[in-house]
């Protein structure tokens, strides 16, 4: 049965002290202990305790004079690597001395004397093995019951500690009571639930052996016990780390600290000289287990002086530095994270109140500084935008101002040119060709091989045809060794072509340059005309001023953009062509239906400058009412060009009421014109036409313009017009180059007619000269024209566009003007290149192109020679077929040398006596997939047989069965043959119609 001890208050006895002498004595004794520079320090010491300690130098006998500050260095510098071993690896390292390698493998690689990847080895190494000791259990079970407990020094990691467990110990159970009897009351209450149950297990409850806590509030009693039990431990120094022996731990139980504890008592006692600190640290672990309620933390005492060594001149150390000295730190800590466990402790209220008044006060300043931190930064975006508006409309206003100087500059120059024109045009002259393509940023950036598209009149370099003229050429690419070798070439086979002796040959290589400017290859993806690229090239405009500087020079450009007067503003020299507004008005579908109406040339029925979806449907409509008998609509966009923006519909085909409408038509005849008669037809129509352009209208180029509505988009937005279609399916297409030189002299260049190959809306090529209208019929028509652009103030070159077809209604040839732009065009380059071979001419009245007769051979002959025929005269005319847009992706893998090694295996080339053959054009340097071609023969179905073949040729050398590559070749072939089937059929109409004419007669 257990017992409950019983406490009887004893008298205390009283005990003898000593006497007040001995008291001063050992006041004084103990302060000189701790003043570690009182020179009785160490007398003391050894004399009481036995403790020798080290000599202490007073440094204050050696502080240097205030007066005179002593300055320089007191290290010797350090040896390093010298210059040469830094700059040249290979040479051998200077030898380590011994006060470097004194100084540590660090410091001898950071200076460099070893290098960084070399391998060392320590020798011996600083690490040691050594066999860890293995205890039989049995040995270790044995220890278990034993309380090994040394001069007041507990291992407290050891200890176990239930304070609701009953033992028999008297003084177990005395303490509980009185700790009980001061423990609150929330405690007490706890501690009787428990009473009954099993007893409560603490963190440390695994521990080998129980301890007894002392009550919070010892008396006076037990300190006067402990002094009187005989012997005081004397004072000693605190060993450094790794001399420590001992592991000194003691307990704080709800916030406080059991000092008369004899586990804390032994720890003041082995910290005396350095308590100072350790109060400190006391203190703040103290405060934090009590704001966090922790009933019980064991402490390290060791680690608690070094953390009070550390953070001695800290402000607070934080709650992980204190954490650190907590032995049982993971209950600690996780009962510190429990939700609401910082408020429970002392004034746990206050605090929680103070914590809410700051969590709110937070959000309200927050969310204040967040309002005003989006104020400021939208002030700052305003700002900002604000002065790059102010600065955009400045440099606006600047550049306003520069493209009015140049273009007043333009004007002025221009006319000076126009008066000099008669004296330049005679005399020796320079012409600087820029093939610029100066159209909209939209359209240049869906070219694709922008800069080889600029490049396909590379054949102006015939120019030199003429003695007077030398020519600079600006390449939008750049261009290699072997493409320049061929056209030197080329160009010097001049005097071959004059005297038909293959041998004779002309070096022109000082009267032609090629310039690429280094711009290109700056802005490599911008996709931007010649004319820009020109412009930001300083080194290529120095050069030009260079070649130019004394001599009368001009300007001949491509599609004319407003970078081509700034060209002519930098060079100061006047250009052949117009005013870019002006030739990008009249270029434009709308503008050149504005000119042809002008001129009094027939015309498809049509509508222009279309913006709208209203005014198309009823425009549409209008037409569909007005022309019953055309089949297909076609609609064009303004800015583009070469058949990229057009789109078509059968619309008859899908209109409902068209046979009504036809009926209608008829039965009015001649009043069908009126709009009272169409008013009936016109509305039926307008109401499917939306529909029927919905589902039946189609782009022509679906690379560029994939759907209808993506076309619609650009054709409301662009604007555009609506133009018929020939009623038959035999039509004719021709180009026809023209000049307006600055003096007013309208004159053609060159004609021909159109062959299509992808498209029958797009050119492809020329057969020149062209023969499928009348040659007065079609000057007449160009005349009209050319007056038109005349009286608009366009100069310099342009092409229009014709259609012809049998109508069926008159059986007469119609020829209508269909498109107009103010450019040097592709098919007028290669024709310089075809006079320039065959040294022909062509004649703008009959349309016949010409060549010089050979010049005959003075040879001996019999007598009975004379009595034979007289030869039949030559024939002195010539038909080309010419075209700079073969594209075939094999061409690639072939070099231009064996290119030509090919052709004349084949037989491809050119004869310089007949003036027949086939001549190449090159215009990808690089790439090699681009390439230009011209045959020549007497007869138009020899050009285009000729030329026929010459693709069949070239594709089955450069194609394998498993690899056609992306061509053209194919679809040029089969429009060649269906041309050679017409031309054959026209020309067995003619020898009937001959016939029968010779058997009238």
């Amino acid at each position: 049965m257990d017992t409950q001890p019983v406490l009887t208050h004893q008298k205390p006895k009283q005990m003898q002290g000593a006497s007040p002498g001995q008291k001063s004595k050992q006041s004084w004794n103990i302060k000189a202990m701790n003043n570690p520079y009182n020179p009785q320090n160490r007398p003391v010491l050894q004399d009481n305790y036995g403790i020798q300690l080290p000599l202490i130098e007073d440094r204050r006998q050696h502080k240097p004079s205030s007066s005179k500050v002593v300055r320089g260095s007191t290290v010797e510098p350090l040896a390093v690597l010298p210059k040469a071993n830094r700059v040249d690896p290979q040479l051998v390292p200077p030898p380590i001395s011994e006060d470097d390698a004194r100084q540590g493998i660090l410091s001898l690689i950071q200076r460099g004397l070893i290098p960084p990847a070399a391998e060392l080895t320590l020798d011996p190494s600083p690490v040691r093995h050594r066999m860890a000791p293995l205890h039989d259990p049995i040995d270790r079970d044995k220890g278990k019951g034993q309380q090994n407990i040394s001069d007041g020094v507990f291992n407290l990691a050891s200890v176990k500690l239930d304070i609701a467990s009953k033992t028999t110990n008297s003084s177990v159970s005395s303490v509980d009571k009185v700790s009980a009897r001061d423990s609150p009351p929330m405690e007490k209450r706890a501690r009787s639930g428990r009473r009954g149950s099993a007893p409560l297990k603490t963190p440390v409850q695994t521990k080998a052996f129980e301890m007894p806590l002392q009550p919070l509030s010892e008396s006076r009693a037990s300190s006067a016990a402990v002094s009187s039990s005989g012997w005081v431990p004397p004072p000693t120094t605190p060993a450094s780390g790794d001399f420590k022996a001992s592991n000194y731990r003691f307990a704080i139980q709800h916030g406080r600290v059991r000092e008369m504890a004899a586990d804390f008592l032994a720890f003041k006692q082995h910290y005396c000289l350095s308590w100072g600190s350790i109060v400190s640290m006391l203190k703040h672990l103290e405060r934090m287990l009590t704001e966090y309620a922790v009933p019980v933390a064991f402490i390290n005492g060791d680690k608690l002086a070094d953390l009070a060594l550390e953070l001695e001149l800290d402000n607070r150390p934080s709650i992980d530095e204190l954490l650190v000295v907590i032995v049982n730190r993971e209950d600690v800590e996780a009962l510190m994270k429990r939700p609401g466990r910082r408020y429970m402790g002392i004034n746990g209220d206050h605090v929680a109140a103070t914590k809410i008044q700051a969590t709110w006060r937070r959000y309200v300043e927050r969310k204040n500084y967040l309002e005003f931190r989006r104020l400021r930064w939208a002030s700052g975006v305003i700002a900002i935008t604000w002065i790059m508006n102010v600065k955009i409309a400045q440099v606006r206003k600047q550049l306003k101002r520069t493209r009015a100087d140049e273009l007043e500059s333009f004007r002025r120059r221009t006319k000076t040119f126009c008066t000099q024109w008669n004296r330049i045009k005679y005399s020796k002259r320079v012409l600087i060709h820029v093939p610029s393509l100066g159209y909209a940023q939209p359209i240049r950036d869906s070219i694709k091989d922008f800069g080889i598209r600029q490049n396909t009149q590379m054949s102006r370099l015939c120019d030199l045809k003429d003695p007077n003229v030398d020519v600079i050429y600006i390449s939008p690419v750049p261009v290699n060794d072997e493409t320049i070798q061929y056209y030197g070439k080329l160009l010097g086979l001049k005097a071959a072509i004059d005297t038909g002796n293959v041998q004779d040959h002309i070096d022109f290589s000082e009267r032609y340059k090629i310039i690429v400017p280094e711009a290109v290859k700056s802005f490599p993806t911008h996709r931007m005309c010649l004319a820009t690229h020109l412009k930001y090239s300083t080194k290529a405009l120095r050069r030009i001023k260079s070649l130019i500087k004394g001599r009368d020079a001009y300007i001949v450009p491509g599609m004319v953009h407003k970078d081509d007067l700034s060209v002519a503003s930098i060079l100061d020299l006047p250009m052949l062509c117009t005013e870019p507004d002006i030739a990008h008005l009249y270029s434009s579908k709308s503008g050149s239906k504005r000119v042809f109406s002008s001129a009094n040339v027939v015309i498809p029925p049509s509508e222009y400058d279309i913006y709208s979806m209203s005014q198309l449907y009823e425009s549409l409509s209008q037409l569909v009412t007005e022309n019953l008998d055309v089949r297909t609509w076609l609609f064009k966009l303004d800015e583009e060009f070469d058949g990229r923006g057009i789109a078509y519909c059968h619309v008859t085909d899908h209109l409902k009421c068209y046979a009504w409408a036809a009926k209608e038509a008829k039965r009015y005849g001649d009043k069908w014109s009126k709009k009272w008669a169409q008013e009936p037809a016109f509305m039926k129509i307008q109401t499917e036409v939306p529909d029927i352009l919905e589902n039946y209208a189609t782009p022509v180029k679906t690379k560029v313009y994939p759907t209808w509505e993506t076309f619609l988009d650009a054709f409301l937005s662009k604007g555009g017009v609506i133009e018929a279609c020939p009623p038959t399916d035999n039509v004719t297409a021709l180009t026809v180059d023209m000049l307006i030189e600055p003096n007013g002299k309208i004159s053609i260049l060159s004609l021909g007619d159109q062959i299509h190959a992808e498209t029958e809306y797009g050119c492809w090529g020329l057969s020149v000269p062209q023969s499928s209208v009348d040659s007065s019929q079609l000057n007449d028509a160009c005349h009209r024209i050319g007056e038109a652009c005349k009286a608009r103030a366009v100069i310099g070159h342009f092409s229009v566009d014709f259609v012809t077809f049998i109508d069926p209604k008159t059986e007469d040839q119609s020829l209508w003007a269909v498109d107009l732009t103010m450019t040097y065009s592709d098919t007028l380059a290669t024709f310089k290149l075809l006079q320039f071979v065959t040294n022909g001419k062509l004649d703008p009245v009959n349309h016949v192109f010409d060549i010089p007769p050979p010049k005959k051979e003075t040879k001996r002959r019999r007598p009975k020679a004379k009595m034979m025929e007289e030869e039949l005269p030559p024939i002195t005319n010539r038909f080309a077929v010419l075209s700079s847009k073969l594209h075939h992706t094999n061409l690639a893998v072939v070099h231009y040398s064996v290119f030509f090694q090919m052709c004349r295996a084949h037989g491809i080339g050119y004869d310089i006596k007949e003036k027949q053959g086939t001549v190449f054009t090159l215009i990808d340097s690089f790439n090699r997939e681009n390439l230009g071609m011209i045959t020549v023969a007497d007869s138009l179905q020899g050009a285009l047989t000729t030329f026929s073949r010459n693709l069949s040729v070239i594709h089955q050398e450069i194609s394998a069965p498993n690899m056609q590559g992306n061509t053209n070749f194919k679809a040029v072939i089969d429009d060649v043959d269906g041309i050679l089937g017409t031309t054959s059929e026209n020309a067995e109409e003619q020898e009937k119609a001959k016939d029968g004419s010779q058997h009238m007669e």
